[in-house]
């Protein structure tokens, strides 16, 4: 089934982030903890700075939508495509997979 980015779960955002990083997984039990990119810094930052997103706070704002994440001028491929989150690391998750795969992505069902 295809889902907007803006709507993937936690769980399905990380497998949306482990495709775009070139991993395989099939289903969510098959997560490791370093794939946990929507919740740890230590997997998620390090794509922040690789693909140079920005995150700024989104506030006043609706709920969900605290965290503004965008990729900067100089990013390659990056098209303009934000994201939006509760924290700063789900907006730029969202983002990053965006700028990847568009603004919707074929989840599988089992997610």
């Amino acid at each position: 089934m295809k889902i907007k980015i803006s709507n993937l779960s936690l769980t399905q955002l990380d497998w949306a982030v482990a495709k775009c990083e070139g991993l395989n997984i099939q289903s969510p039990d098959k997560l490791t903890d370093d794939e946990y990119y929507s919740t740890n810094w230590a997997q998620g930052g390090p794509i922040i700075e690789r693909e140079e997103i920005g995150i700024k706070r989104n506030a006043p704002c609706f709920r969900g939508r605290e965290w503004e994440a965008s990729p900067s001028i100089t990013a390659k491929g990056a098209g303009g495509h934000y994201g939006y989150g509760p924290t700063p690391l789900i907006a730029a998750m969202r983002c990053y997979v965006s700028s990847k795969l568009g603004e919707k992505v074929e989840i599988p069902d089992e997610l």
